[in-house]
């Protein structure tokens, strides 16, 4: 009787370990993990960003949308040019001239300003040397 709980003590330890080959048999042969088993010569996996569309009258109107506010930058900016040539052509000669004048001192002047606050950084700087 003194030795019951020592028999039970190795047949549990027997029965855990005759448990654990056996329930490593039960994987069928299936690799350890997915990763080694997929792909594992071709590297990284890629991920391809999926654009979701909506309806296509949705799509259709946002792109109309876009070519109008396209155009009416351009046209703007047309507009613009033609006042300043407008303003310009209306003057008497010397104004003319010294309107001249002034546009290029102004860009000149904006283009040295640029190129001292550009040159802090690195990439600007480069567009200027």
């Amino acid at each position: 009787m003194k030795n019951l709980p020592f028999k039970k003590i190795i047949i549990l330890f027997l029965i855990l370990a005759l448990a654990m080959p056996v329930c490593q048999a039960q994987s069928f042969d299936r690799p350890a993990s997915r990763k080694e088993h997929k792909g594992s010569h071709k590297g990284p996996l890629k991920h391809k960003n999926v654009k979701i569309k909506g309806p296509k009258a949705v799509e259709k109107s946002k792109k109309d949308q876009e070519m109008k506010q396209s155009k009416l930058k351009k046209d703007y900016g047309k507009y613009v040019k033609a006042n300043q040539k407008r303003s310009i052509e209306i003057q008497s000669p010397e104004v003319k001239n010294r309107m001249k004048q002034n546009l290029k001192d102004a860009n000149k002047s904006y283009k040295v300003k640029h190129r001292n606050s550009a040159a802090h950084t690195r990439r600007a700087g480069e567009k200027y040397k």
